[in-house]
């Protein structure tokens, strides 16, 4: 199941957010890429576009902070 996440109202250009999706989740072109059932990390805008998918919570924080985002976990 796909939520989305809307922080746009608040205001914060760089706020991005982590959540964990798992494979099943992303489209099978992707799906084929990662090919096995394991959970990963993407990253999202505040109005909850999908920026990035990684393999881990380290590179998510890593990849938003060398963008000058500011990240923060959703559960």
């Amino acid at each position: 199941m796909h939520s989305k996440y809307d922080f746009s109202h608040f205001d914060t250009d760089d706020l991005v957010y982590i959540k964990t999706v798992e494979v099943t989740e992303l489209p099978l072109n992707l799906q084929r890429q990662v090919g096995s059932d394991k959970t990963l990390y993407a990253v999202h805008k505040a109005d909850g576009e999908r920026v990035a998918v990684v393999e881990n919570r380290a590179l998510a924080y890593s990849l938003a902070r060398d963008n000058d985002l500011t990240p923060m976990t959703l559960h």
